[in-house]
């Protein structure tokens, strides 16, 4: 189940708690679906894809596809895993790219091994901690998912899993089932410092160990933010992570430029490319 940017306040199953109207509304809520688009562009860049071709991503908890909209965006391939058939149902209506289904990944991921590139969950896997029902064992829904998945992703790919645990006893339980079923990696924390903005991200990887990522909000990072917000070039300055400002001239070229290389069809660049239009009245 996609989460909402905040820790959820309700105890239950996603699949109890977003019924059909509940689901339609998390989907139009404006600053849902802003931090939904931000923690799946942060999950998607530390998978550290590659930008010369196009990968299949799995989104475990995908709700309504928002996450999934960001990975269509960046010219990559989707299949969405979720449990709550209203979520679902608003992911067809908003006719999503990717392929859904419906399915409790504590039953285990149901593909083929070596069938992802990479993946990535938001706001999800703390579900897994829950006993709904007395015959759950957060312990082994944990690990039949983690294994599952750690047979259905490519060697040297990853998972990037954000979540909201509720104590440090959830999170050492989530990432000792996720080691114990063969990942290496670990936990990557965004804006540790802050208690709105900070953002927990299990990065982890199948096969050889890679360096782990470090999290945003460093005092160098937030020293750069600082600077760029008062430069009069706002659309040329890069952000912190060596990426265009999403929407500028540069961003869009380049996005533009990566799907000529996927053979899509692109529009031919314009002065007009990423110009603001001036507001009717």
């Amino acid at each position: 189940m996609a989460g909402s940017g905040r820790r959820p306040e309700h105890r239950g199953p996603p699949e109890l708690f977003y019924d059909e109207a509940e689901a339609r509304k998390y989907t139009q809520n404006s600053r849902v679906v802003e931090i939904q688009s931000q923690m799946s562009e942060r999950a998607v860049e530390l998978l550290g894809l590659p930008e010369d071709r196009p990968c299949l991503l799995l989104d475990v908890g995908c709700g309504s596809g928002l996450s999934g909209d960001y990975i269509s965006e960046e010219g990559h391939y989707w299949i969405g895993m979720d449990i709550s058939s209203a979520m679902l149902d608003v992911a067809v209506e908003r006719e999503v790219e990717g392929d859904l289904l419906l399915a409790d990944v504590g039953h285990g991921i149901p593909f083929r091994p070596g069938m992802f590139d990479g993946c990535i969950s938001i706001s999800a896997v703390q579900w897994l901690c829950n006993a709904d029902k007395k015959s759950h064992s957060p312990p082994k829904r944990l690990y039949r998912f983690f294994s599952t998945l750690y047979t259905a992703l490519a060697r040297g790919s990853r998972a990037v899993l954000q979540l909201y645990p509720e104590n440090s006893e959830q999170l050492e339980l989530i990432t000792a089932q996720a080691m114990r079923a063969g990942f290496t990696g670990g936990m990557v924390v965004d804006y540790p410092n802050s208690a709105k903005a900070k953002k927990f991200f299990l990065c982890l990887f199948v096969g050889a160990s890679s360096t782990l990522p470090k999290g945003l909000g460093t005092e160098c990072a937030d020293e750069e933010i600082h600077q760029a917000k008062f430069t009069n070039e706002r659309t040329r300055f890069r952000n912190v992570k060596g990426k265009s400002v999403k929407k500028s001239r540069d961003w869009i070229l380049e996005k533009k430029e990566r799907r000529r290389r996927q053979g899509k069809e692109v529009r031919a660049d314009t002065k007009y490319t990423g110009r603001k239009r001036r507001p009717q009245f």
